[in-house]
């Protein structure tokens, strides 16, 4: 699940914060940072604006967003960035959860939510 593991990059990310050792905590955020954004983008590039409409527009400028507030944060070695993306991640993971098992004869399984 794409969501998944941007949520759990960006939990790697701020425990690189609390590292000791520098060359650790700037590789450590650094990696888990460039993971996420890699995610954003496969997320980007999947939106359908011709069936989306405006949900798919929406999508592309928040994942557009994230990104932006995800460089700002690699290259500050700031937090904020990393907790406002995952806030962002976890709303939109728990609302496509909702949104599949609200589908009759339909439960949401992980590669549905891949593909979400």
């Amino acid at each position: 699940m794409l969501f998944e593991g941007a949520i759990r990059s960006l939990d790697r990310a701020e425990s690189g914060f609390g590292i000791d050792d520098p060359a650790e905590a700037n590789q450590t955020i650094h990696n888990n940072i460039q993971r996420t954004q890699e995610i954003l983008h496969e997320l980007n590039m999947a939106l359908d604006f011709e069936n989306g409409g405006e949900l798919a527009k929406t999508l592309r400028a928040l994942y557009e967003y994230m990104d932006r507030r995800l460089l700002e944060s690699n290259t500050s070695k700031t937090t904020a960035g990393v907790v406002e993306a995952r806030r962002h991640l976890t709303v939109l993971r728990e609302a496509w959860a909702q949104m599949l098992q609200g589908q009759p004869g339909t439960t949401p399984t992980r590669s549905m939510m891949a593909a979400a």
